[in-house]
């Protein structure tokens, strides 16, 4: 007789091969919990290894392996305090606005996001998120986020759906050194894993 090796909860979603219990067939995972962050960084020495780092410091989050997502938020997904303590080479995933740059130029990165509630039922759906980096003032930064944030609404959701919660995340500085980055970031803690089957 063949042992159980996972729980009866588990027991319908495992594939079996030749009768060889080869594991759990999950979905895609669904970021959980959030964090917002932003930081800013300047080096004589360079982007990457120098102004970059030095932004991710300033922002709490130099410590990890850094992955970007394109600009959706689940409807589970709940703001949260940055955790104390990030484990050393641990992954951090993100929606992430950076701006690098030089001396004397004007770097700014920003991100908005909204909330979509459904117009029959009052359920949130999900978010939406745009980001913009560049060599913008922050009256021109401000003016791109919430344009972009009201095309995508109004091209798919607006008939469904109504905006709210709106928020707006920027940072915004003129290194003085060589090199130069503005960074803001939506960061993810964890995730819900759903059963297939």
């Amino acid at each position: 007789m063949k042992k159980p090796i996972l729980s009866n909860l588990l027991h319908s979603t495992t594939v079996e091969v030749n009768n060889y219990v080869q594991g759990v067939v999950v979905g895609n995972r669904i970021p959980k919990d959030y964090f917002i962050t932003k930081g800013t960084g300047e080096s004589d020495i360079a982007i990457h290894a120098g102004s970059y780092h030095l932004a991710l410091k300033a922002a709490g989050i130099e410590m990890a392996n850094i992955m970007t997502y394109s600009s959706i938020l689940p409807g589970i997904a709940t703001k949260t305090a940055r955790p104390e303590k990030i484990t050393h080479g641990s992954v951090v995933e993100s929606i992430m606005a950076v701006a690098n740059g030089q001396k004397g130029e004007r770097l700014s990165a920003g991100i908005i996001y909204g909330w979509l509630t459904e117009r029959d039922s009052g359920k949130r759906f999900g978010g939406l998120v745009c980001e913009h980096s560049g060599n913008f003032s922050q009256e021109e930064l401000n003016y791109k986020l919430e344009a972009s944030l009201n095309e995508l609404y109004y091209n798919g959701f607006e008939e469904e759906y109504s905006i709210s919660d709106i928020e707006k995340i920027a940072q915004s500085f003129v290194p003085e050194k060589n090199y130069g980055t503005a960074l803001v970031a939506i960061c993810f803690t964890n995730y819900l894993v759903p059963l297939v089957g």
